[in-house]
């Protein structure tokens, strides 16, 4: 006789699509974003290019939405849970972020995040990356969050720093920016039993 197994197929799992904060609904990503997403690309291409990969140049709408609809897909797998913040009272497409580089035994996910250039600098990151971590912690039974990012990207170090989350250390020449010069990575944590 075969002995179960206690580790449940993170497909299995059941994962909430949408939440709120206080002046944000934040959603998995929907067929039909590419063009939102595209948007606030094409407006902050100068604002990600620096720190994104993915943010070279700006996409067509097609490619926009094909990447939104593999998204939604890793959503529903649960290998990668993008979310899109969506303003409560407008209903603009203000940013994405999510929990990837995910370990469901582990239960460990790191927080990603980027905002449209026309909504920095009003706290929406930060209250983002609050809920996303109650969200991660109340439903996902977080063990461990992360933020990680460019040692020399301050703004969102920032982020990380407002939001709660501990620097453990900087991981010295890790990997190559968009440039191909070698660079630093800061890692912020959240762990279970210590700050939550």
């Amino acid at each position: 006789m075969q002995k179960e197994s206690n580790h449940q197929d993170p497909i299995l799992l059941s994962v909430p699509e949408s939440f709120e904060s206080d002046r944000l609904f934040i959603r998995a990503p929907l067929f039909g974003d590419g063009v939102l997403l595209n948007e606030a690309i094409a407006e902050s291409i100068k604002e990600l290019r620096p720190w994104m990969p993915w943010a070279q140049e700006v996409p067509s709408v097609q490619a926009s939405e094909i990447n939104v609809r593999r998204a939604k897909l890793d959503f529903l797998e649960h290998k990668d849970l993008r979310l899109h913040f969506i303003n409560k009272d407008s209903g603009q497409f203000i940013g994405s972020g999510g929990l990837h580089r995910i370990d469901w035994k582990a239960r460990k996910f790191e927080i990603g995040y980027w905002l449209r250039t026309s909504c920095t600098k009003q706290g929406y990151m930060t209250e983002a990356v609050a809920a996303i971590t109650k969200f991660a912690i109340e439903h996902l039974e977080a063990n461990r969050i992360e933020i990680r990012c460019d040692s020399r990207n301050q703004r969102s170090a920032q982020v990380a720093e407002r939001s709660g989350f501990t620097l453990e250390g900087i991981i010295r020449n890790e990997v190559c920016d968009v440039d191909g010069a070698l660079c630093s990575t800061m890692v912020f944590s959240k762990v279970r039993g210590i700050e939550f």
